[in-house]
């Protein structure tokens, strides 16, 4: 800054002025006024000598702003010789957002606060926080989140024994930890929408042979010899995790359902739910079980029913033409065009329900049922059902080339074949050729394109009852989520009460990455935002500075829903510091 004065062009008067000066690229060198002081006669009646006293004003402004200005600058000395340090890895400061979520959960304070009298020293809080970290950016072995803890500004200060040993704690606190997250998401998002939960089922696969009490072969999602672990998973109408439950591999998804409810009216207390699920859990036992109870109206369901699967009664009224209403969407071009094809009844169905003693006792359901037509389901299931029919014409041709676990879902076109139960070898029938059942494809063909959804909700209105099923891809999205990018799967511990804590920091770290997206809003994907926390690293320049290399949309976003500044390339130890607390 400096002084400078301003006659006017009359030569009568002369101003003063505290001007800037600045570097504009476009214009060279630049001025702009601070501050306009007076004209220089009138100054002259307060002040002897009104140049030198500004001057002096103005000097003492420059040496404030040099003092601020050296103190955002450091000149840091390198020593070329110097050899690399194992304490010179990139560091993580992405983690910081989990940490909030993860304070918010409470999760710190509620695991330090069962391990008093336990006997052990070790962190229980820190340890889960090193789990669900890592499993979030670097998914993979206990071991391995272990050997990454120095990638964190935390105090670590655990041997990888007491990793292991707090898997037995972490497996004793499985359900109270669920009952933790759901009082706390429903202060932090001011209650939880729990009209309609969402269900359905998994299986993860292990890494072995050999199956065990819990880890069991079954009917595998992804169609793996391997032995599984089930699990059930209840979310809210915001897509928000609620509990799960694990089961033994050969349980039936149908025989879930019950007891995962269960849970949610006792240990939860949740009042009347709207249990939204696909067919796999569509059985009488569950739908009875949901809508009475003790001769009551209980709960209720909006599912999906099988058509194929179906009486022939339904099946009829599915195939008769007679009632669908097109509904029309504007194309891409702004032509209307049809988007499906819906009808709708209130009917009473009649199912058989297993009794008390074990036998079946007919029973009635009063639902409202509403069937869909759409083209793309008809397209996709075309295209699906294709490469089974091309397997098998291949297997009629040559079934040696085939087992158990290649010919999924193509035997059924194929007559004259048959599996061997102990190698799952397919063998040809004595005397008989293979041949093409082209009567069930014919038979499945005139299904494509409908599908069914039932509820016990009478009085909805065809829209809600659709909208509410179609929620269900939220539920399907946590589940790839937990697969895909969390990599709950393969499991690799194998004590029983290791898998309950393995699934249970899979489960913190689902909560933790959709209370996330809830802070950052729409606009972001789940791999995009996870990608952004990882490449947020920095490298230690001297003992007391580090350099970072990541800037995007999504830190800035992160850093106004977490009110923290991610733009700067560097930051003193102590500025990270004050971040990591800030969290807390």
């Amino acid at each position: 800054m400096a002084l400078k004065l301003d006659p006017v062009r009359s030569g009568r008067y002369t101003y003063l002025y505290i001007r800037r000066s600045y570097r504009d690229k476009g214009k060279g060198s630049s001025r702009t006024p601070v501050e306009k002081l007076g004209r220089l006669d009138k100054l002259a009646e307060q002040y002897e000598d009104p140049v030198a006293h500004f001057q002096a004003v103005v000097d003492d402004m420059n040496r404030a702003e040099q003092d601020v200005e050296n103190r955002r600058r450091l000149t840091v000395s390198v020593d070329l010789d110097e050899a690399i340090s194992p304490e010179d890895g990139l560091m993580n400061i992405g983690y910081a957002a989990i940490l909030r979520i993860y304070s918010e959960l409470g999760l710190q304070a509620f695991f330090n606060n069962r391990q008093r009298g336990k006997g052990f020293k070790y962190n229980a809080g820190a340890i889960m926080l090193l789990l669900v970290c890592e499993r979030i950016l670097n998914p993979g072995s206990k071991k391995r989140a272990f050997e990454n803890r120095g990638m964190y500004f935390e105090r670590f200060d655990f041997g990888l024994h007491d990793v292991y040993r707090s898997l037995r704690f972490f497996a004793e606190l499985e359900t109270d930890t669920q009952l933790q997250i759901d009082r706390r998401i429903q202060g932090i998002t001011g209650g939880r929408n729990t009209e309609m939960v969402y269900y359905d089922v998994t299986n993860y696969y292990f890494e072995i042979d050999d199956e065990d009490e819990h880890r069991r072969k079954g009917v595998s999602k992804e169609h793996r010899p391997n032995p599984i672990i089930q699990m059930g998973l209840v979310m809210d109408s915001d897509g928000l995790p609620v509990s799960y439950r694990l089961f033994d591999g050969n349980t039936n998804d149908v025989m879930t359902l019950r007891e995962t409810v269960h849970d949610l009216k006792v240990k939860n207390g949740y009042g009347r739910v709207i249990v939204v699920a696909d067919k796999g859990i569509n059985s009488a036992d569950n739908l009875y079980y949901l809508t009475t109870t003790g001769g009551r109206t209980g709960d209720g369901y909006v599912m999906s029913l099988s058509v194929r699967g179906a009486n022939r009664r339904f099946k009829e009224y599915v195939l008769d033409g007679e009632g669908y209403r097109t509904i029309w969407r504007d194309g891409p071009d702004g032509v209307p065009e049809a988007e499906f094809m819906l009808k709708s009844r209130l009917e009473i169905r009649e199912v058989s329900v297993t009794g008390v003693s074990g036998k079946k006792i007919k029973k009635q359901l009063h639902e409202k049922q509403v069937i869909i037509w759409s083209r793309k389901y008809a397209e996709r299931a075309k295209a699906e059902r294709a490469a089974a029919i091309a397997k098998a014409h291949e297997m009629i041709t040559d079934p040696s080339k085939y087992s158990r676990a290649t010919h999924y879902g193509a035997t059924r076109y194929v007559d004259n074949i048959s599996v061997d139960r102990k190698t799952g070898e397919l063998l040809v029938n004595a005397g008989r050729q293979p041949v093409f059942n082209h009567g069930l494809l014919a038979e499945e063909e005139k299904y494509d394109g409908y599908y069914a959804v039932v509820t016990s909700e009478q009085d909805r209105d065809d829209q809600w009852i659709m909208d509410t099923y179609r929620g269900l891809w939220e539920i399907e999205e946590t589940f790839m989520i937990s697969k895909h990018v969390v990599e709950t799967r393969p499991v690799y511990v194998s004590r029983w009460e290791c898998i309950r804590a393995h699934f249970l920091s899979c489960f913190i770290s689902m909560v933790v990455i959709r209370l996330l997206e809830r802070k950052l809003g729409d606009g972001h994907t789940t791999e995009q935002i996870l990608d952004c926390l990882k490449k947020m690293r920095c490298a230690r320049m001297t003992d007391n500075l580090y350099m970072f290399f990541h800037s995007s949309d999504i830190t800035k976003a992160l850093g106004e829903a977490l009110d923290v500044d991610f733009s700067r390339k560097h930051l003193r130890l102590s500025e990270i510091k004050h971040i990591i607390a800030a969290m807390r």
